[in-house]
């Protein structure tokens, strides 16, 4: 029997939810926001708020998994998407910043390996060796 999980701890915050936002990004960055924005944040700012706010205040924020887990989860979509490589370097960045060691992130390249087939291990273990050797 399939047990349902525990549901999400309610959001109890006077901040508003871009504001909430900004800490965590932080919290999994290490880089705090600033400056003017760039790229699509400036041509389109109000398509980066509600994509920021949708996946960080709305997702990320909700208490069911650690931000280590919800990191695997994201590098683990991102490389069965593929050609989504700034993105896939991002996360793993951000997987390494949140305390994941580097040889767990090259085990993972096996688990994809064995998921998605050896064209998308070999690709994401390049990845990941790149993310790693610039860290380094």
């Amino acid at each position: 029997i399939d047990v349902e999980g525990k549901n999400a701890s309610p959001i109890s915050s006077d901040s508003s939810k871009y504001e909430r936002v900004k800490a965590i990004l932080e919290q999994l960055t290490g880089v705090k926001e600033s400056g003017p924005k760039t790229g699509y944040a400036a041509f389109a700012p109000t398509i980066e708020i509600f994509l920021k706010e949708h996946l960080f205040a709305d997702i990320f924020e909700r208490d069911i998994l650690t931000y280590q887990e919800r990191e695997l989860v994201t590098i683990s979509i991102l490389s069965s998407l593929g050609n989504v490589d700034p993105m896939l370097q991002s996360h793993l960045n951000i997987c390494l910043k949140q305390g994941i060691e580097p040889i767990q992130l090259q085990d993972f390249a096996k688990i994809i390996t064995n998921t998605l087939g050896r064209k998308s291990g070999k690709h994401t273990l390049k990845i990941i060796n790149e993310v790693i050797s610039i860290k380094n």
